[in-house]
């Protein structure tokens, strides 16, 4: 849908709404759909550019169908993302799934050829979870249909799943189990808070499972299906992180990765017979991402994240002694599952400049092989543009130096750059999270076709660079972050190629919270925010946010029921200092969001509006966190560089745009 049709008379704000002197008039597009507020219709010729950039697409391995032949991927071919099946390398994907909502995930069965998939309906994140039998085609609902299941994990028998689920009371994960029998689930584990299971033994007696309280505080523990004792594997004196956890060795041992006394996740290995534990990766000072064993639970492979880039390696139990393994191409890697033979892992892998695709390694191959080739739309993988890491000086000092944090920096090409050019800084989510070098169609037209250069920085919170870095945003530090934002436009002004006056900032969910924090700090020295699905006021995002949420969001922000905290958080908050923000925005927002409700994005339309400024909104109805459906993906992106047109370009890339019309 590329054109709403306008209503017979634009909408005025009356004054209830906003001061009578800032009365703002509102033209307004809807349909079943979607909502937009002062976006105005997109030229013809500005869809014909983003043709070939919305129509590429990657392709994620979900594993190896049972038998052998072949791959199970994640792509879409039309509105949605789907399974296909990939029976050879470079062989054609055939679709298996057709559904109008997207697929959030899928994990293919170890011993029976299908897999597992989970769905929900309009981003509403309450998702249902689905057995796909491959022989027969046959698709069969394994939950309730009400709850929010999620993190489903096979039996190594491949018969059950366990996987964990808000059934019981809509607020607590509990641990369930649940045949392909038809038969109704069953309660593993009910403690209150947020379970997770991780991996069943070989003989399917005994399931590893985690608490998880926070990104820098989860407990790992080893349940007895037969008995339902529940023996911790961590050390309640010593909270840290303890993330995957596999049985490995004949189930005499457990592999995982945690920071334990350390600033980094490493892999590690637990005999359970001594309590013995052994560091895998103790010459790598960087965070261990992810981790598969071997059928025989003799070899791990595991990705590294350094500097946001990925490195895989092969390793044996329970020495650790290195494996040959064959590199793969610079990007960001995600290992899926050995092959049923043992010979060979899936991946996920891909680069800023080469959306993601399924490829496999193989112990002491020569290559790595390439199972899909993810379409480019048209446009010359050679000519994308990779990002260089700089790092710049902010506020404060660790050990009497200056701290400098972390951006990727893509740079338009000399035949578009003029001098200086203008500049988008993107911020991202989590906030424990981390931007990495990773596709980006956004990201490629601003920098190709618009001729701005792009930054996208790991401000202090950050996930990947050590616990310390991560929990320097924490409780009354939450300021913090947005003072990074400042010293990276005092690094954009320094810098002769880099137009400092013609700076905006973009960014979602917990970024959206930065777009706003930073255009209340910093308005005079930024042109124009992009906010999607963000928090505009902490206190109303932790009463608002779903009940299965609040507690782990309160771990991060602070308790809003505490007087102090409370005070602290409205004073920090976007729609606190709202006065302040000048700066034309666009807000975009799902209306079934769980995370962000959509009411923190209706308070700051609102509230910026009674500043008189210029606010875009975009809403879509049949979406939650984020945009999954390509055509509102579509939709939001043509206006969003609009917008940057506008306010960064003055519109001068949007005239010759107008002659091609409207749709």
């Amino acid at each position: 849908m590329r054109l709403m049709p306008l209503p017979s008379a634009a909408l005025l704000l009356g004054a209830l709404a906003v001061p009578a002197l800032a009365a703002t008039v509102i033209e307004r597009r809807e349909t079943a759909t979607i909502v937009a507020e002062n976006v105005p219709a997109i030229p013809e010729s500005m869809w014909e550019r983003l043709n070939a950039y919305q129509n590429t697409r990657a392709a994620l391995s979900a594993g190896w169908v049972a038998d052998g032949r072949g791959q199970f991927v994640l792509t879409r071919f039309a509105a949605t993302t789907q399974v296909h099946w990939v029976r050879a390398p470079g062989a054609a994907r055939e679709q298996l799934t057709f559904f109008e909502e997207s697929i959030a995930m899928a994990r293919a069965n170890p011993r029976r050829n299908g897999f597992l998939f989970g769905r929900d309906v309009g981003g509403s994140e309450f998702w249902q979870l689905f057995w796909f039998d491959l022989d027969t085609r046959q698709v069969k609902m394994l939950t309730d249909g009400d709850s929010r299941n999620e993190k489903p994990v096979w039996s190594s028998a491949g018969d059950r799943v366990a996987y964990s689920t808000t059934r019981r009371n809509g607020t607590d994960s509990d641990i369930h189990i649940v045949g392909l029998d038809g038969a109704p689930s069953r309660a593993l584990l009910e403690r209150g808070g947020s379970w997770y299971a991780q991996d069943f033994s070989s003989d399917d007696r005994r399931l590893l499972v985690q608490r998880y309280l926070s990104i820098n505080h989860s407990e790992a523990y080893v349940l007895d299906l037969e008995t339902g004792a529940l023996t911790p594997l961590h050390d309640p004196e010593r909270p840290a992180a303890h993330a995957q956890l596999a049985f490995a060795l004949d189930n005499r041992a457990v592999v995982y990765t945690s920071d334990q006394d350390d600033e980094f996740r490493r892999l590690r290995l637990r005999d359970l017979d001594t309590g013995r534990v052994r560091t895998l990766s103790a010459d790598i000072d960087w965070d261990v991402k992810a981790f598969v064993v071997s059928p025989d639970g003799s070899r791990v492979a595991f990705v590294s994240n350094q500097d946001g880039w990925s490195t895989a390696r092969l390793i044996a139990l329970p020495g650790g002694e290195p494996l040959p393994l064959p590199a793969l191409p610079r990007g960001v890697a995600t290992p899926i599952a050995f092959s049923p033979d043992g010979r060979s892992v899936a991946f996920t892998a891909g680069s800023a400049a080469q959306p993601g695709d399924a490829w496999s390694l193989g112990q002491g191959a020569d290559a790595p092989v390439r199972w899909t080739w993810s379409d480019l739309g048209g446009l010359r993988r050679e000519e994308l543009v990779e990002p260089a890491l700089v790092r710049y000086r902010t506020f404060d000092t660790v050990d009497g130096e200056r701290r400098t944090i972390p951006a990727f920096y893509y740079a338009p090409p000399a035949a578009r750059a003029e001098a200086p050019v203008p500049v988008v800084i993107q911020i991202h989510g989590g906030p424990e999270s981390q931007a990495l070098p990773v596709f980006s169609p956004d990201i490629q037209f601003l920098v190709r076709e618009l001729g701005v250069a792009v930054l996208v920085p790991n401000v202090r919170g950050s996930d990947g660079y050590g616990r310390s870095y991560l929990l320097l945003d924490n409780g009354d530090q939450r300021e913090d972050p947005v003072r990074d934002i400042g010293a990276l436009l005092d690094w954009v002004k320094a810098r002769p190629e880099l137009d400092h006056r013609r700076v905006g900032v973009y960014g979602g969910s917990y970024g959206g919270f930065m777009v706003l924090a930073s255009l209340a700090r910093y308005d005079h020295r930024l042109r124009a925010g992009v906010d999607v699905v963000g928090i505009s006021n902490f206190v109303t995002f932790l009463e608002n946010t779903q009940d299965y949420r609040r507690d782990l969001r309160r771990a991060e922000y602070g308790d809003e029921r505490d007087p102090k905290m409370r005070r602290f958080l409205k004073r920090i908050s976007p729609t606190t200092r709202a006065s302040r923000i000048s700066t034309p925005l666009l807000v975009a927002q799902g209306a079934n969001d769980p995370r962000v409700p959509a009411s923190e994005s209706e308070q700051i339309v609102r509230t910026v509006r009674g500043n008189g400024t210029e606010v875009w909104y975009l809403l879509f109805r049949d979406e939650g966190h984020g945009f999954r459906k390509k055509p509102n993906r579509d939709l939001f992106s043509a206006a969003m560089m609009m917008f940057w047109q506008k306010h960064l370009l003055d519109g001068r890339a949007a005239s010759a745009a107008v002659a091609g019309g409207d749709r």
